[in-house]
């Protein structure tokens, strides 16, 4: 079982739980984490804005526990906490309906198994209150329990267990070419935004990765790169390089040595490579006062050159020789309307959970809007976007 401190929020299955105002949502929460994670009061709405843990979990391992707000909350500050809640539902992959059982299932309820079926997110239907006297048939697909007696809270979790098995990834960031043995370089610059002491998430996850196929990591920063190819006792199957430099680093390894860049890798990872692959190409349809959504999943500080709000609209700029309108979102602020837009370009989402990432993709799919990530679009305007796919070619045959 993977280590509760060594498995990422973004790897981790979400599972969210929602329902109707005192409905017990935040009781069975606290039943199953077997912790006071979420505040309980008989008042309607206790529960304010998302609660979101990371925990690990007899049997689930891994996850993070998501309580919700009422789906029944009414009023202007109701209608954001509504709001608040079908945001989460982007990034659940299990679904867990808490329902009153001395009420049954409303219309809210209904509603919710009609969002859950529509986005293909797994769920179950939990008839909470069962210490009261309730008549309520069970489907295949439902339990009832006693959050405050604890009754039937252990096959709760193996049912949601059960669901969550459906959710986990097998998926590798490294490529299948790598095999035991093989020597990758990974190429990491050190510049004013790298945090101080420490590697950046994709850098550290594709470490163990390459580790994991018992390959041969070796890193290096841009500047020691040619040394360091120079001076291995064979050619590396592999170099991964961050994205922003592209341009430096095609120019130093051979053309006999496979090239792609971290971003790239987590495109394929997040499941939205074909899609940004595709997307990139609406870069040269591009036209004077359009507007490009900079997207990235994380909230870092912004630093002076600032790849997403600095160099990635001064590189669109300069390559397509258009004057651009460009917005800028981050962490969970993915934009509600992206029709205005004529190009979303996405940082390589190592923050994000999959199921996230894909809902941003398809949203923006269902409106035609070109949906590309950072490091596929730095290496089309680089012109090596089909070397870099080398890695994936069945990707890279989209190109040909």
């Amino acid at each position: 079982m993977a280590d509760l401190n060594s498995t990422p929020s973004a790897n981790r299955v979400h599972i969210g739980f929602f329902g109707r105002r005192n409905a017990g949502k935040s009781s069975v929460v606290n039943a199953i984490t077997n912790q006071d994670l979420s505040v309980v009061s008989d008042v309607k709405g206790t529960t304010t804005d998302p609660v979101l843990k990371a925990m690990e979990i007899l049997p689930l391992g891994p996850v993070v526990i998501i309580d919700t707000p009422g789906f029944d909350d009414e009023g202007a500050l109701g209608e954001l906490r509504v709001k608040k809640t079908k945001q989460i539902l982007a990034k659940t992959d299990v679904a867990v309906l808490v329902v009153d059982a001395l009420v049954g299932k409303t219309q809210f309820d209904e509603q919710l198994i009609s969002i859950f079926e529509e986005k293909e997110i797994p769920y179950i239907v939990v008839y909470n209150k069962a210490d009261l006297k309730c008549d309520v048939k069970i489907a295949e697909n439902e339990i009832l329990v006693s959050a405050l007696e604890k009754k039937n809270i252990d096959e709760l979790k193996e049912k949601i267990g059960s669901l969550a098995k459906t959710q986990e990834q097998n998926k590798k960031i490294c490529p299948e070419i790598v095999k035991k043995d093989d020597f990758v370089v990974l190429c990491c610059p050190i510049d004013e935004s790298a945090p101080k002491g420490r590697m950046i998430l994709p850098q550290v996850q594709t470490i163990r990765d390459i580790l994991d196929e018992s390959a041969i990591c070796v890193v290096t920063k841009e500047m020691q790169l040619e040394a360091t190819l120079k001076n291995l006792s064979k050619k590396p199957k592999l170099v991964v390089t961050d994205s922003q430099a592209f341009a430096f680093v095609k120019e130093v390894v051979p053309e006999d040595i496979m090239l792609t860049s971290f971003s790239i890798l987590f495109a394929n990872y997040k499941g939205f490579l074909k899609t940004a692959v595709s997307g990139a190409a609406a870069l040269k349809n591009l036209q004077n006062g359009d507007k490009v959504l900079i997207s990235e999943g994380c909230t870092h500080h912004r630093q002076c050159n600032d790849i997403g709000t600095v160099k990635m609209p001064k590189w669109i700029k300069e390559f397509t020789k258009k004057e651009l309108q460009f917005d800028f979102s981050s962490g969970t602020g993915f934009s509600e309307n992206l029709s205005d837009y004529k190009l979303v370009v996405h940082c390589g989402a190592c923050m994000l959970n999959e199921r996230e990432m894909r809902s941003r993709m398809k949203y923006a799919n269902t409106l035609d809007v070109p949906f590309t990530n950072y490091g596929v679009i730095i290496a089309y305007m680089n012109g090596i976007l089909s070397r870099s796919l080398e890695v994936f070619p069945q990707i890279k045959a989209l190109l040909d």
